[in-house]
Formats: structure tokens, C-alpha cells, sequence
């Protein structure tokens, strides 16, 4: 096993690349900590993890199952490879083997959740390998057949589905199911720190639907979490779930000493928007870094966003190895959405024995993904939360036994924009900073009132049962009714419709959804709701689903639908809004020492999507800009807005005429930065701002929620608003460009062609905004 500073050494190229290094962080080994078995593992159970490899526990299993075997609701958030599933498994699995004496041999049940197939399949994989006398695990998904269905209805003990199928199948046929339900013992939610923003919301009420339900066939089931390392663990899961619930945070695996190398690529004069400077794209620089670790032959995984992406460092890896010794190009391959579990542990085993040396992936696959034995994981551009950061970080230095393997080493490749230039400049915002929470909220009422909907169909609304979806949902239950969808009775409020309710909800979308077709064949890919459907599958865009690469070729609204064609572009496409808003409601206002004032309300939001940008794939070069024609949506969502009056711009040294471009660069730079803070993409929130806006009669910055109702972003913005500022004004100061560029400013979604831009009158006007603010030290 090489050692992290070897690893290092052929990272930076033996010198050639140290330029690109902005740090190095050397995370220390950690020891095992083992504890007993907990006396109430089933002594089967027990049997087949010992024979498994796992003669002992760490202790964070031991505890997490001490408290589910307790009967209290667990969460279970320690880091990547740590062993989480034996936390739930070993208690899952012993009520099980108990409720085999039972005269159907079903005594218990167990419902679980996940939020993607590949992680569903891997769970039934290792389930199977056990050979557990009386387990009887299926998979319930979209796939599964009538037949399918059936068997799990009559015979299946341990369920492995997920949200989807729970909303619009399970719940609403809840009758149907009623077997498995009533012995339902268990509710396992695996991987639920990736339920946060719109889907968070959604699921968070599915799941106080099925609560519910389990209750009224008289099961009482210990509902049992796994997640990656969050802030607040406990306090996410019971939002969740809608329950106290315990957190096991302390973990008890045994970890290698490795190195955290934050790679910045070097600026190219003139690729980027009216002639300003842009970075090297991280596709180039992936594959640079891959080719030399598999000529060192050092097992490694380079992590992208897209099919596309994953398919580009392996082609241009195999190019540069071709250059060099041609016997290791067949070592390297993309590991891509679409594989049969069986084809995903042909890679995965292909890279434990060594046949392969690198694999570029998705990180769509991290949560699915059992690969160890790595030496170096890349991560190409920000995964978006710290927990997937480390997440696919973790990846490396583990050899699936119960030992630490060797050293590692990990390397986050910053993308040209505001976050990845603040992060990769600001270390400790990543390594001694705690990881985020999970945003979502379960109250929005936007996402609140189909779920109402679908619940009273599936049972009589009672005001206990109105209460357990959150103070404000009696209002809501009223307003349905006004409006025909409910009607009261003495034993609740029941649905009054003939069609399904659970139908006019997409857990998943926010509005209407356009269905994506293959033009060739007529097959349907999949959907989008109908708000993404103008920035993401617009005629002319590069449009990735699950891993696969396709061309839109048209967007027809008024029939829901978008024709794509297989294809496999050297360049990505991003869409260009122009915004208008109003201020429907004020919640609250704070006025700042510096003479601003911060808002937080609801607001009218009207957005028309009028161009899109063609990118080289490798260089992000500026290849062209096309116009659209597309209709402008309205949307009524919640906003973090700044009001500036005039003296606080004096101060600030900005003259009238600088205004406009101060506060756009200002406005762009903060929505880059605000997923630090919460948990989305900037392609999750818009931002309009105005050297004078009608409402308030004054310089306004306005940061909102691209989602009816809003999801919890800007109002987490809002609350953190001075930190998020000033990680704002220390993005911009630390881009090297001299007056604006894709790493600070500019924003790939600017409708008005990224003009007009101040980057000085921004950083200027940050500075004056924050004075009088007592802030911690910028984190270096």
C-alpha cells in the first residue's frame, strides 16, 4: 500500500502541478473502538455476521442497536464505510428470525426505505449473502411485476422500496398490504441525510402517512435512520420522521492516516464571457491526475457529475495513457447510472483485484457504490454538502475488512465558480467548520396539501392526526374544505373526489411534470417538473438522466412533453433566466449596524428562460449563446432580501452610476455561496437585484426559493445571513481575476449577459454591509 505523501507526490505531478495546490490537510489515524454484543442479537443473527467477517462490533454499531432493541426511534450518522448497516440490520433481523415461530412464519416485518435502486440492490445483495435461515427479502419497486408484487404481499418479511412506491402505491392500497403492515417492526430509512430541500419535505410527510397507517393496523415500529455525518443529526431525523428519536454519532471504526489535497485549475486568458479569464475545466484536470496514479499504480476513482463527464476523464484518460504504456489503457473505465447490479460487481471486483487501476463515476452513484481497496479518490467540483464530500472521500483507505488499510489520499478539484474558489481558499470552511444541516420543511403548505389529500383518502382525517402534520395544517385541512376536496364527518374529514389523491402529487417535482421521450423509439425516459423542464430540457440542451446523456430536440408544453435523442456532446448547456419580483408579504424585518436592513417575506416571482450557453465539455470555453422562446412562469415562493439606503452606498464609496453593477456582482456572489450554508444548488435558488426596486424605493437585493412555497433555503440563508455575507466577500477577494469571472461574480444562469458587473463596488459593498457585525475570523 503506498503512503499519502507518495500519493501526493504523484498528485502534484513530482512538482509539475504544484501550482494548482491551494492546501494539504493530513487527517490523522483513528483507532478501533469494539464493543460487546448486545444480549438481544439473535443468536442466528449473530451466527452469520461472525461467519461474515465481523467477530466483533465497533461501537457505534452496538449502540445503535442497544437503542433500537430499547424501542427507541435511531440515527445512526458516523462516516463512509463505517459499518452503519449492522446498526439497523441486527435488530431488523433478530425481530424477524423471532417471528418465524409465528403460524405463517411471518411474525415481524420490515419496511426498508432508500433513496436510489442501486442502494436498495446492494442492500438486497448483502442481505443475501448472509443466507439468514427464514429471511425472505424482495425488492418493491417500479420494476417489480404484478407477480412480484404479489409474492411480497403473501410471503416477503424484509422490503427494500422506497418513497415513491410507499406514495403512490403502497399507502394508497394501504388494504392490500395490510398483511406486511400489521407486522411491521422495523422502518429502516437509509441514507435520509439526502432528503432535504422539496424532496425532503415530501418524504418527511410520506412518512408520517405510513406512521399512521402502521399505527392503525396496530404495529408500533421502531423507526431506525442511516445517514452521513450531518450537524444535527437527531434533531433532522425526528423532523423527518415526526418523532423523538436518539442519535449515534461517534464512530467506532478504525480509519488509516490520509491527505485532503483542495486543487485549484489554473485561469486561461480569454475562454470565458466578454473576454474574461476562465479555469481550466475539472474534466481535463481529473484525468491529468487519474492517468498519472494508475501509471504509479495506485487504485483510484475520479467522481463527476454526469454520464457525460464520467465517459470524458476515462476516454481522455485512456488517450494519455495511450502516449505512455498502451498495456494499461484497458485498466481504467467509467462506472455509470444504467449497470445491472451483477455488471456494477464486475467493475467493483474488477478494481479489488487490481485487473483495473481507475474508474471514473458519477456521484450519483456514491450512496450504491461497494468499492474499496482505493488509494485515491478525485472529486471533481464541489459535491454540494459536505456529508457527499465526505461521503466520496471516504471511499479511499478502506479494504472492506475490519481493519484499517493503508494510507490515502483524496483531491477536491474546484469548479470555476464563487463556492468552489471560496473553499479551496478557505480550508477550514471545509475541514473545521461542522457540516451542514439537512434543509426542508415539512409545513410548506405548497407540499402540505396534497399530502393532506392523500391521507384522508387513505383514512379519515381526525384533528390528532391533522396535528402530527404540524401547527399549521388544521388551517389548511379548513381551506380544502372550503374548496370541495374534504368533507367533514363525525368520524374526520374524508377525500370527496373519484380520482386518486395521492395522484395529483409528485413527491419529486414541484408543479406539473413534461414526460421525457426517446424520439427514436418512443420510450419514456423518465419525467421533470414542469419549472426545471425550461432550464434543463429546453430545445437545444444537453440533458442527463440517470447517468445517460441525451440532446433535447423539442420542448412541447402545451402536450408535457420533451423529445430527446442519445447522444454524446463534447459540451454542456446552461439555460439564462431574466427575473422580476415583488414583495407579497413582509415576515420580518432586522435592521443591520451598518445602516441596512435585512427582510425575509414572501414573494411574487416572474421568470422567463431566454437563452442558453453551449460549453466545451474539457475546457469550459464559451462556445456560443442561443436564444429561446419561452413562456414566463410565476411563482409565488419566500426570499432573503437587503434594502441599501443611499448613505450606506456613499460610505461604501459607490458613485450612482456604479450601483446596478455592484449590487448584481454582489447578488450573483451570494447565491454562488449560499449552498455552504443549506443544503441545495444554486440552481435551486434565483436572486434579483435593483439599483432602486418599486417596493421598497431603495438599492434591493433579493435572494429567493426557485420551489411554490419555498424550501427552507433562503429562510436558512436569512439566519446565517452576516456569516454567509462574509464567506460571500472573502470568495470574491480571493479570485485572482481583475474584474469579474466565473470564480467570483459571473453566473452561468445571468439572463442579462453577466452585465453590468462591479466586482470592487461588490466587495466594497459587502465590507460597508457587514460593519458592526462581531464575526468570527475568516476560517483559513
Amino acid at each position: 500500500m503506498p503512503t499519502a505523501d507518495a500519493l501526493l507526490d504523484v498528485i502534484g505531478g513530482f512538482g509539475a502541478r504544484e501550482d494548482r495546490i491551494r492546501h494539504i490537510r493530513r487527517l490523522p489515524a483513528r483507532a478501533a473502538r469494539t464493543a460487546p454484543w448486545p444480549a438481544e442479537v439473535h443468536p442466528e443473527v449473530r451466527r452469520v455476521f461472525e461467519e461474515a467477517g465481523m467477530p466483533q462490533l465497533w461501537s457505534h454499531q452496538a449502540q445503535a442497536a442497544g437503542h433500537a432493541f430499547g424501542g427507541r426511534h435511531t440515527v445512526i450518522a458516523t462516516g463512509t464505510a463505517s459499518g452503519k448497516s449492522a446498526g439497523f440490520l441486527l435488530p431488523s433481523l433478530s425481530s424477524i428470525m423471532r417471528g418465524l415461530d409465528a403460524p405463517d412464519g411471518r411474525g415481524a416485518t420490515v419496511l426498508y426505505l432508500a433513496p436510489t435502486k442501486a442502494l436498495a440492490a446492494d442492500q438486497l445483495s448483502t442481505l443475501e449473502g448472509l443466507r439468514l435461515r427464514g429471511l425472505r427479502a424482495a425488492r418493491l419497486d417500479g420494476d417489480a411485476s404484478q407477480e412480484d408484487r404479489e409474492w411480497i404481499r403473501k410471503h416477503a418479511n424484509y422490503v427494500l422500496t422506497n418513497p415513491d412506491i410507499l406514495h403512490s402505491s403502497v399507502l394508497p392500497g394501504h388494504a392490500r398490504w395490510s398483511a406486511l403492515l400489521r407486522r411491521c417492526t422495523h422502518v429502516i430509512v437509509d441514507e435520509c441525510h439526502h432528503y432535504r430541500g422539496m424532496f425532503g419535505s415530501h418524504v418527511a410527510l410520506v412518512l408520517r402517512r405510513l406512521l399512521r397507517l402502521l399505527g392503525h393496523y396496530g404495529a408500533t415500529p421502531v423507526v431506525l435512520g442511516a445517514s452521513a455525518t450531518i450537524a444535527e443529526p437527531a434533531e433532522s431525523f425526528s423532523r423527518l420522521i415526526g418523532a423523538d428519536c436518539e442519535a449515534v454519532t461517534e464512530d467506532g471504526s478504525p480509519r488509516p492516516a490520509g491527505a485532503f489535497v483542495l486543487w485549484e485549475p489554473p485561469q486561461l486568458p480569454g475562454l470565458g464571457e466578454h473576454g474574461a479569464p476562465a479555469r481550466r475545466g475539472v474534466i481535463g484536470e481529473a484525468a491529468s491526475a487519474l492517468t498519472d496514479l494508475i501509471c504509479a499504480g495506485a487504485r483510484s476513482i475520479a467522481f463527476v457529475r454526469s454520464r457525460g463527464g464520467a465517459e470524458a476523464i476515462a476516454d481522455m484518460t485512456r488517450r494519455l495513457l495511450a502516449d505512455v504504456d498502451a498495456d494499461l489503457t484497458p485498466r481504467v473505465a467509467a462506472y455509470r447510472g444504467g449497470y445491472l447490479p451483477e455488471e456494477r460487481r464486475l467493475v467493483e471486483e474488477a478494481l479489488r483485484s487490481g485487473r483495473l487501476l481507475g474508474v471514473a463515476s458519477t456521484n450519483a452513484l456514491e450512496l450504491g457504490i461497494d468499492i474499496s481497496g482505493l488509494d485515491t479518490v478525485i472529486i471533481g467540483g464541489w459535491p454540494g454538502t459536505r456529508a457527499s464530500l465526505w461521503q466520496q472521500a471516504g471511499r479511499a483507505g478502506r479494504g472492506g475488512g475490519r481493519a484499517a488499510d493503508g494510507e490515502w489520499a483524496a483531491v477536491l478539484i474546484a469548479r470555476d465558480d464563487p463556492l468552489d474558489t471560496y473553499l479551496v481558499h478557505h480550508p477550514g470552511a471545509i475541514f473545521d467548520a461542522p457540516v451542514e444541516a439537512c434543509v426542508f420543511d415539512p409545513g410548506n403548505p405548497h407540499v402540505q396539501a396534497g399530502h393532506l389529500l392523500a391521507a384522508a383518502e387513505e383514512l379519515p382525517l381526525t384533528e390528532e392526526a391533522i396535528a402530527s402534520f404540524g401547527p399549521h395544517a388544521r388551517i389548511l385541512v379548513d381551506t380544502l374544505t372550503e374548496r370541495g376536496f374534504l368533507r367533514r364527518r363525525p368520524a374526520g374529514w374524508f377525500w370527496t373526489k373519484r380520482e386518486r389523491a395521492s395522484a395529483l402529487t409528485s413527491i419529486r417535482s414541484s408543479g406539473g411534470t413534461i414526460r421525457l421521450v426517446e424520439s427514436d423509439t418512443g420510450t419514456l425516459i423518465g419525467t421533470v417538473d414542469e419549472a426545471a423542464a425550461h432550464a434543463q430540457a429546453h430545445a437545444g440542451a444537453v440533458y442527463v438522466h440517470q447517468g445517460r446523456t441525451y440532446l433535447v430536440d423539442e420542448l412541447d408544453l402545451d402536450g408535457k412533453a420533451a423529445l430527446l435523442t442519445r447522444g454524446y456532446p463534447d459540451f454542456t448547456t446552461q439555460a439564462r433566466n431574466v427575473t422580476d419580483i415583488r414583495i407579497a408579504r413582509t415576515e420580518w424585518t432586522r435592521r443591520w449596524d451598518s445602516g441596512v436592513s435585512l427582510h425575509f417575506g414572501a414573494v411574487e416571482v416572474s421568470d422567463q428562460v431566454v437563452s442558453f450557453q453551449r460549453r466545451q465539455l474539457v475546457s469550459n470555453q464559451l462556445l456560443s449563446e442561443e436564444p429561446l422562446e419561452l413562456p414566463a412562469r410565476e411563482l409565488l415562493t419566500r426570499a432573503v432580501w437587503w434594502t441599501l439606503p443611499e448613505h450606506v452606498l456613499e460610505t461604501a464609496g459607490i458613485d450612482a452610476a456604479d450601483v446596478p453593477g455592484a449590487v448584481h456582482a454582489a447578488e450573483h456572489a451570494a447565491i454562488g455561496i449560499l449552498p455552504l450554508f443549506a443544503t441545495c444548488d444554486r440552481w435551486d435558488i434565483g436572486g434579483v437585484s435593483t439599483a432602486r426596486h418599486a417596493d421598497t424605493g431603495q438599492a434591493t437585493i433579493f435572494i429567493y426559493d426557485g420551489h411554490p412555497g419555498g424550501a427552507g433555503f433562503a429562510e436558512h440563508g436569512a439566519g446565517h445571513a452576516p456569516q454567509w455575507l462574509q464567506a460571500t466577500a472573502e470568495a470574491i477577494e480571493a479570485c485572482e481575476c481583475v474584474s469579474g469571472c466565473p470564480s467570483c461574480v459571473q453566473s452561468p444562469k445571468c439572463g442579462n449577459g453577466n452585465e453590468p458587473l462591479d466586482k470592487d463596488a461588490a466587495l466594497a459593498l459587502l465590507r460597508t454591509m457587514l460593519s458592526g457585525h462581531r464575526l468570527p475570523p475568516p476560517q483559513q
